[in-house]
């Protein structure tokens, strides 16, 4: 049975107005995985430099495995500015250690062994690291067993294409995307009109997706497949921020799965634990024990 659950991708460090955390999607993702008593894995690139062994040390007291190709060129930074309801905006460097990560036997010995992995778009924008993605992708089909893709959109600035979006959801099973990013797409496809459930059934056929979650901010969150459609509300919470509350959603989601939690229950687990995370401040605060156990039991 394979057994690593990996976020491959970027990884950073978010510089909020008081302070530095490590982030980037794929990492959350990893890191909440690991969480829930899964083989979470971080796949990314960082410098030779400080930040990068800053990473190493911040990730040596997480129960995660890692490959951090260490390349010549600086570890990740993104300067995150927070609206008054705590929404972040991002301003994403470019040519960084993870825009550079090279596809090696270790990463291919690593895919083959791997049940789940999530991407994004982000990390897709320089050709090297798009290449080693979707080598990754592709290696994880060598013995046939049943895996999860994750292609988590996240489209940021102007960091995507319409071809790379196009190959990513061919690439993938499970599509995860935000309401603004639907609308995004929908344009950039002249999608046919029609209201919102109509449109991501239209691309759950059109892909062959097994699943598309769309969540939708405060207005709740859906689980499309090809047998129905799964809604939730939102919690109503008091915000510290948003930061990796769409990471965790994915993580507790994609782990409920993996326990063998149907996909209503997988998706009302995913909500609770997103709410969590955004009364916390950062990315990938500890986790209540209630929820770790709810999802792993």
């Amino acid at each position: 049975m394979k057994h690593y659950i990996a976020g491959i991708g970027e990884i950073l460090w978010d510089i909020l107005p008081d302070t530095r955390k490590l982030g980037g999607a794929p990492a959350n993702f990893a890191c909440h995985v690991s969480q829930f008593g899964l083989d979470g894995m971080i796949i990314s690139a960082i410098g030779r430099d400080s930040l990068g062994k800053e990473v190493i040390k911040e990730l040596g007291g997480k129960s995660i495995k890692t490959v951090l190709q260490e390349v010549s060129y600086p570890t990740g930074t993104v300067e995150v500015v927070l609206d008054g309801n705590g929404v972040p905006h991002y301003d994403i460097k470019e040519g960084s250690a993870w825009d550079n990560m090279t596809f090696t036997a270790e990463l291919a010995a690593i895919a083959r062994d791997t049940r789940a992995a999530c991407f994004g778009s982000l990390a897709q924008r320089n050709g090297t690291s798009r290449r080693t993605i979707e080598l990754f992708l592709d290696a994880m089909d060598s013995n046939g067993e049943d895996t999860y893709k994750i292609f988590d959109i996240n489209l940021r600035q102007n960091f995507y294409t319409e071809e790379i979006i196009e190959s990513s959801l061919k690439k993938c099973n499970i599509l995860k995307i935000n309401d603004e990013e639907l609308s995004v797409i929908s344009r950039m496809f002249s999608l046919p009109a029609g209201n919102t459930e109509d449109i991501c059934h239209s691309i759950v056929r059109t892909y062959g997706l097994k699943l598309l979650i769309l969540t939708c901010g405060t207005n709740g969150s859906y689980i499309f497949s090809q047998e129905g459609t799964s809604f939730e509300e939102t919690p109503k919470v008091t915000v510290a921020d948003t930061v990796g509350a769409g990471d965790s959603f994915t993580a507790a989601f994609i782990s409920s799965l993996i326990y063998g939690k149907s996909v209503k229950e997988a998706h009302r687990l995913a909500v609770k634990v997103s709410a969590f995370v955004c009364t916390k401040e950062g990315a990938t605060p500890i986790l209540p024990a209630e929820l770790v156990e709810a999802v792993r039991h």
